[in-house]
Order: C-alpha cells, then structure tokens, then sequence
C-alpha cells in the first residue's frame, strides 16, 4: 500500500521528530516514510528509524539530498530550529519539496489545521506557528468568528521536562510567533503570548489560558460564543484526541475601573465590555512521549493532518 502514498521525510531525529515519524508509519493513510535526516548518530530517533526499516542519514539536509530515494520524498517535515529551518528551506525548496515547518521561523503563511488549512494547502513552505499556538489559537478564532476580539493573551504551562534544547533555544521565537499568529490566524486586534515551563514532579500535563476581550453586553451573544468554542474543541480533537476543555467557558463583565485600554491596538474605537477566559488541557497521546507532553504532541498531530491534507488534494489532481 505505501507505493501509493506519498512518502516524506523529517528532519530533526529529537523528540518531535521520531514522534511525528512514528506517527505516520503507525496512523497515516496517505504518508510513508521516505527518510529520517538527524546529525547525531547515535540520537534514539536514527537508532529507531534505521530499526523499523526507514532510510536515515547523519548529515543533515545535504545527507537527505544524497541519498538514494530522495527524488521520490515530496514532503519534508522541518523539526530542528527556527534558524536551521532557513538553510534547509534555502535548500529543498529551489529542488521542489514541500515543507511543513515545526520551528517557529515562520517562513511561510501560519497554519493551525482546524481554522485555516484549506486556505495553504498548495503553500510551498507552512508553518506550524507553535506548540501554544496551535492549542489557543483555535479558540480564538473561535471567538473572532462570533465576535470582534480586541484582545487576546494565552499562557502556554508546559512540563519543563518536556521541553528540550529545541524549544528552550526557541523561547524568544515562540512568543513572537504565537502573538503574531494570534492576530493574523485568530482574528484578534492586538495578541500576547506567555510560556511556563513547569518544573513540577512528577510532570504536570500541558494546560492553556487563553484570555478574549470583546465588546459583547448581549446575552445571546455570550451563548453563540460558547457554541463556537465548543464546535472547534471538538474539531481540534479530531485529530489532536487529549485537547479538552478543564472546565466551562467563563464570559464576565470588565470592571469600569479596570484599564483595559493599556492591553488594546492603538486606536481601538469601543472599549471591551466582556472578558472571555478558557482553560484547556492537552494530553499526549504517548505514542512515543510521554502523556505530560501534549505541547509535543499537539504540533506533530497537526503536521501529520497538514501533511495529509496535502497529500490528499495531490493525489485528486493527479
């Protein structure tokens, strides 16, 4: 059967890497793994993947253009750094691959699968904005969609442990990506980002505030944007199975002597009347994480969905 599927490969051989490689040998049905590219030998994701019988190099992307296969790979999942994601972009693109990006370079247009991938799917390089990202800003937009957000602000409490040298050297990046994204993704005016790394043990699961301003004084209102918030829950579960709801979406008036005005886009014309708060939970699905680490498993479940999006729209053209 994987003759007829699109095969790919991933860069990066850490965590993220050899968990999205497991994924789609175990769970794709469009995707077969064409190569995993690392640059540490002996990383337990070449060890792994030279052992389920998937092509590997240690050279990087010049060790993925060399080896024998590589002109039939179509899509190459990034999952090193924002930095290195340049040069293996600068690299594989002028060749003709598809990238779907899980670094926060934010090369290419920001994709958070259940809000705005049909708008991507012929993009030559897609980024995956974040880990915060693609668990908050879903429910922005679900507000958006209801309802203008002048405001929107997440905290992102992941497992420190969970947290490897990848994500902390991208620290800075994650909170400028996720901010932008929340605005141009999530339809809010002005947006703020906040990552934890817990240090708790054992490891705590990962949890996500996202706070909305809005000007909304209508009731019935208030009830369309629990709908919708509920409605996107649902679509981000479909293919991310641990992300729910901790507890009920909570809507309460902003205080007439809170200054809120401090928060918004120069020149907002209405000042918020509500304040939309909610708290997610996102549990891993330890395919080869573990379960703490939904943060990780968040972004390769949402890659492997873009990656079978567009594997899927290639084969209806073909």
């Amino acid at each position: 059967m994987s003759e007829t599927r699109t095969k790919v490969a991933v860069i990066g051989s850490g965590n993220i890497g050899t968990d999205l490689m497991i994924k789609v040998l175990r769970h794709s049905e469009h995707l077969a793994m064409g190569a995993m590219v690392g640059i540490d030998p002996a990383s337990d994701g070449l060890t792994r993947a030279a052992r389920l019988g998937v092509p590997i190099t240690a050279e990087g992307v010049e060790g993925l253009v060399s080896l024998d296969g590589f002109d039939d790979i179509e899509i190459v999942f990034d999952a090193t750094s924002a930095k290195a994601h340049q040069s293996n972009a600068a690299r594989l693109q002028p060749l003709g691959k598809r990238l779907i990006d899980l670094t926060p370079a934010a090369l290419g247009p920001f994709v958070v699968p259940a809000v705005n991938l049909e708008e991507h799917l012929d993009a030559p390089d897609v980024n995956m904005v974040t880990c915060g990202g693609q668990a908050t800003i879903p429910v922005v937009a679900a507000v958006s969609r209801v309802v203008p957000v002048a405001y929107a602000e997440i905290v992102a409490s992941i497992a420190s442990k969970s947290a490897g040298p990848g994500t902390r050297a991208n620290i800075d990046e994650f909170t400028e990506t996720t901010s932008h994204a929340i605005e141009s993704v999530g339809g809010a005016e002005r947006g703020k980002a906040i990552i934890i790394l817990n240090p708790a043990e054992p490891p705590l699961i990962m949890r996500d505030t996202v706070l909305c301003l809005i000007h909304a004084p209508e009731e019935e209102t208030h009830d369309q944007i629990r709908s919708s918030i509920e409605k996107m829950i649902a679509d981000v579960a479909a293919y991310v199975p641990g992300y729910r709801l901790k507890q009920q979406v909570q809507i309460t008036p902003v205080p007439d002597d809170q200054p809120v005005r401090t928060l918004l886009a120069a020149g907002s014309p209405t000042r918020p009347t509500h304040q939309v708060s909610v708290f997610l939970e996102v549990e891993g699905a330890a395919h080869y994480l573990p379960a703490y680490a939904g943060n990780l498993d968040i972004m390769t479940s949402a890659a492997l969905r873009v990656g079978e999006q567009i594997a899927q729209r290639k084969a209806t053209i073909r």
